[in-house]
């Protein structure tokens, strides 16, 4: 919602753009076919094409509205999506426009009983979060997808209907200038949580909903505090209640406020009650000067899912697939982590160089991420909207007892999003290999980064395929030639990266001359070996390319 006298698209600091809809050549062509077609031109759709183009595979991306998400959504971008930025050559307007932060406070009845900080290092190229609205996600996206020509974008095309097969999938499409069929080889379902794609195929999301609500408004102000994270609990501006307030870009800051018990929904919307209460937050934490209202809306937390990511020829990506609650920044984080997971399994199969088997671990990747993201964010979840009395007990007592006892303290944390693991995954391989480490990423997990001599970072090595990183010394130079010449057979675009067993990067990731770590497109470990075995990297590399069992 925004304020009386401004229009729907009306923004204090951001113009929408106005798509037009251009002719579908289904409509003067028949029996047009395409790899892939997206439904849903968000952040997750946008990035799906993006990965797809980073292979070589075109795509068709469809959207009904003309025009960007409005309002006050996602604004907290993790250092693992802004790999996945990099990686779809995206990542510069982020890093410009975004605030970076790795700190936060908690309070607990006006006074200061936490503070977090989130992991960090000389070895991380990127801050743990950033802070950027949605409708600035969507623009610098755009602007990639515009300028790629392996991108057919059209909005105020709308998909009515849907068919698939083993042999490919239609959509039906209606646009301003006719209603067409769209053949593809796959579709990627990535059109919200309201999915319409997903309700035409007649599946449902499974899990739990919370009862507490939550009111967003963003506002505009020149306030000085730190791009921090701040929660309220209790406060004197919301007697019972929790307030978060986050720092953007464009002096815009988001506050979201509890609502209580009993507390009408209808009224706590109006106009008149949402200033009353941004005001007196406001004025609590010290903020005396002049301020605008910028949009407002309502939520409640959810857990939900669907049983699979995969209907046949559908694979379901982002908010389509699964809602989770905002606590931990995931919903956003996680979308963007399926879209690549999809980008890069299709990209290969598409092109030849896997088999259509490598498919098959997408849902049991990314739904066991969710169910990972489930797992904590109902903690926190918990924390910020006790769903009994007796949670709400506990949550008064560790409030109590965080200003003064470390033990407590840890029940306010608000558990930031983490890399999911794949380690149960059908293409982890080798895993019991990881006993023979004593630290470093563990198969499935993200590959940690490494700054090296020269000013780059080991990740930048890595390319748009499977890579090797090789710990070696002059004795090993002439065998690591060698595998790395088997693995390049196997994998066109591998990527070879020989490091001195010696060198700064050795401690990280607990390597000895001999060390070797195969890494996945998406940078997760496929595999580790404290001592390389060539014949079981490459039945490793094998596996993850679908062609048969390591």
């Amino acid at each position: 919602m925004r304020p009386n006298g401004r229009g729907a698209l009306e923004s204090l600091y951001f113009t929408y753009p106005d798509f037009t809809s251009k002719r579908a050549p289904e409509l003067d062509v028949a029996g047009l076919r395409h790899p892939v077609a997206i439904v849903g031109a968000g952040p997750v759709g946008m990035t799906a094409a993006l990965a797809l183009a980073r292979y070589g595979v075109r795509s068709v991306l469809l959207d009904r509205k003309n025009t960007f998400n409005d309002g006050s959504r996602a604004i907290c971008i993790a250092r693992a999506s802004f790999h996945i930025l990099e990686q779809i050559g995206t990542v510069g307007p982020f890093l410009a426009k975004s605030l970076g932060w790795r700190r936060g406070r908690s309070y607990y009845r006006g006074d200061e009983i936490y503070r977090f900080e989130m992991p960090h290092s000389d070895n991380d190229k990127y801050l743990p979060m950033y802070n950027l609205q949605q409708q600035y996600i969507e623009q610098f996206l755009w602007d990639a997808v515009e300028k790629c020509e392996l991108i057919d974008a059209r909005w105020r095309a709308e998909v009515t209907g849907v068919r698939n097969d083993n042999a490919g999938a239609t959509l039906d499409v209606t646009s301003p200038e006719g209603t067409y069929p769209l053949h593809c080889g796959y579709i990627l379902a990535a059109d919200g949580a309201r999915s319409p794609l997903r309700n035409m195929l007649g599946l449902r999301l499974h899990g739990d909903n919370y009862e507490g609500r939550y009111v967003i408004a963003d506002v505009r102000m020149a306030h000085d505090f730190p791009t921090e994270r701040r929660a309220f609990f209790e406060p004197a501006a919301n007697p019972g209640g929790t307030v978060l307030i986050h720092r953007q870009p464009d002096d815009i800051w988001r506050i979201d406020y509890q609502l209580r018990a009993g507390e009408s929904e209808e009224d706590a919307l109006k106009e008149s009650s949402i200033r009353a209460r941004v005001g007196a937050i406001l004025e609590e934490i010290g903020h005396k000067g002049d301020w605008d209202l910028e949009w407002w809306s309502v939520y409640s937390a959810n857990t939900l899912c669907l049983d699979d990511y995969r209907r046949g020829r559908v694979f379901f990506v982002g908010d389509s697939a699964h809602i989770v609650p905002i606590f931990g920044v995931r919903g956003l984080n996680n979308g963007m982590a399926d879209a690549y997971n999809i980008g890069w399994k299709l990209g290969y199969v598409l092109a030849g160089n896997a088999d259509p088997k490598l498919l098959d671990s997408y849902s049991p990747e990314r739904r066991g991420a969710t169910l990972d993201v489930f797992a904590n964010a109902t903690k926190s979840t918990r924390f910020m909207t006790p769903p009994t009395r007796g949670w709400a007990l506990v949550r008064e007592a560790a409030l109590s007892l965080a200003g003064k006892h470390e033990f407590a303290r840890k029940f306010a944390d608000p558990r930031q999003m983490q890399p999911y693991t794949y380690g149960g995954s059908p293409i982890t391989c080798f895993a019991r290999n990881d006993a023979a480490f004593a630290r470093g990423p563990v198969s499935g997990a993200l590959a940690a980064n490494a700054r090296l001599s020269d000013g780059s970072y080991l990740l930048d090595h890595a390319g748009a395929g499977f890579s090797g990183v090789f710990f070696v010394d002059e004795t090993l130079r002439a065998e690591s030639d060698a595998l790395f010449a088997r693995l390049r057979a196997l994998d066109l675009r591998f990527t070879s990266v020989a490091l001195d067993a010696s060198s700064e990067v050795a401690p990280v990731y607990d390597a000895q001359p001999g060390t070797f770590y195969l890494l996945r497109p998406d940078l997760h470990v496929a595999g580790r070996w404290r001592r390389f075995d060539p014949d079981e990297i490459a039945g490793a590399l094998r596996t993850c390319l679908g062609k048969d069992a390591a």
